[in-house]
């Protein structure tokens, strides 16, 4: 009675012996789900719709070229509804939901609650970490006396912006006399700071005529703000708004004919080309870490591509970065457990669309290129992409290497097992 089961045990043996790699490998596959916690309603939904729609365009071209080996991204948005209250919930959201990477950008005071939630979790639920990808929240806190082991921030923080600046404005001899306005919450504070202390030191001579503080996202019409800057005889106007508050700012600047250059770092943001316009040309310039007309158009591709795909400009470049770096980390680490990715990330460099980039290992803060560009009409050479179907576009005028635009760090980071 027992061997006609033998012959069967053994082929269900050699079987098992031939098909287990491959349900291994199966097995292992998995999808790492990303939380986009950011604001996809209100007057700033525009701008995150934007990240959303980079993360999932990079996102597939890395699962098609195996980036993270044979795991595959999945980005998800979760609204915030730019409160950090409302992160918090979204937050706990996402982690109840099995997620163990978010990212978010849009409000520095967001960021700053959410690493010390992400903190808290992570030191209450070992074996459960969530690791935060900053794209866009540039306080330099977060990566000083904030700084935190599950924190990476991959956008030059607002002091790095700031050098590149205002290096290239102590060159321009005809600025005599700026007026500084941004939002009033941690990152508007931080670009006040930095345009002082700056300018000061780089051209003493410049008079800072005027410094106000808004409410964020909540301001309708900026023409009050304009007649002020206006009558301060202002020929520079230097501000960190963006979204809807700098595509209003610039909108009341151009009806009261102010004739004063802007020194921006949102400018390429979603409203603002078009709140700009012919107005706006060869008088806006931006400090950012890419620009689709640079030198060999790198990263043109990708703009095609998302120009093809959801009729919108592709400007949120660091999103390339995130996705590289996750990518490389899981792949490199074979795991993609949110320990072992923090500690690959540590120091990694990956090239990205606007060179070598290197996640500094003492803050978590993102080394890159700076570029300085002014808004002008395209012509089809060096300025070949427009922005938002208007014409117009950046002209790069000045690349600023690492490390002039990069600063040092108070951060005194603890890891774990440390």
């Amino acid at each position: 009675m027992a061997f006609p089961t033998r012959p069967l045990a053994c082929a269900l043996s050699v079987a098992a012996a031939f098909t287990a790699p491959f349900a291994v490998q199966t097995a292992s596959a998995e999808t790492v789900k990303v939380a986009v916690i950011d604001a996809f309603s209100g007057p700033m939904s525009p701008i995150s719709s934007n990240i959303l729609n980079s993360f999932q365009l990079i996102a597939d071209k890395a699962n098609k070229e195996k980036w993270a080996g044979e795991h595959t991204l999945q980005f998800t948005a979760f609204d915030n509804k730019l409160s950090p209250q409302e992160s918090l919930s979204q937050l706990k959201s996402a982690i109840d939901q099995g997620y163990r990477y978010i990212a978010q950008g849009n409000g520095s005071a967001v960021a700053l609650a959410l690493v010390d939630a992400v903190n808290k979790h992570n030191e209450r639920n070992p074996g459960k970490e969530v690791v935060f990808l900053n794209y866009s929240a540039i306080d330099p806190d977060l990566t000083n006396s904030k700084c935190s082991f599950w924190h990476f921030r991959f956008d030059a923080n607002s002091d790095m912006k700031m050098e590149g600046l205002t290096s290239y404005m102590a060159k321009d001899q005809s600025i005599k006399k700026v007026y500084i306005i941004g939002q009033n919450y941690s990152f508007g504070h931080q670009v006040t700071r930095a345009a002082k202390d700056y300018l000061k030191r780089k051209r003493p001579d410049i008079q800072i005529v005027g410094d106000d503080l808004h409410p964020i996202a909540q301001v309708k019409d900026f023409s009050p703000y304009i007649a002020k800057i206006k009558a301060s005889g202002a020929d520079t106007v230097v501000t960190g708004n963006w979204g809807a508050d700098l595509a209003l700012l610039i909108k009341a600047a151009k009806d009261a004919d102010l004739k004063a250059n802007f020194y921006t770092y949102y400018a390429a943001t979603s409203g603002v080309p078009t709140a700009m316009g012919a107005a706006g040309a060869d008088r806006v310039k931006q400090v950012s870490y890419w620009n689709v007309n640079n030198d060999g158009f790198m990263g043109a591709d990708i703009a095609d591509a998302f120009k093809q795909k959801f009729n919108d400009d592709f400007y949120v470049m660091d999103t390339y970065t995130v996705v590289s770096m996750l990518s490389k980390a899981i792949k490199d680490g074979k795991s993609t457990d949110p320990v072992k990715v923090a500690f690959a990330m540590e120091g990694m460099k990956v090239k990205s669309l606007n060179g070598e980039v290197e996640m500094r290992k003492t803050d978590h803060q993102v080394q890159q290129p700076l570029i300085v560009a002014t808004w002008v009409k395209t012509n089809g050479k060096d300025v070949k992409y427009d922005q938002e179907n208007t014409g117009y576009g950046w002209r790069t005028d000045q690349k600023i290497d690492t490390y002039v635009a990069a600063q040092p760090s108070s951060c005194q980071m603890k890891r774990p097992g440390a």
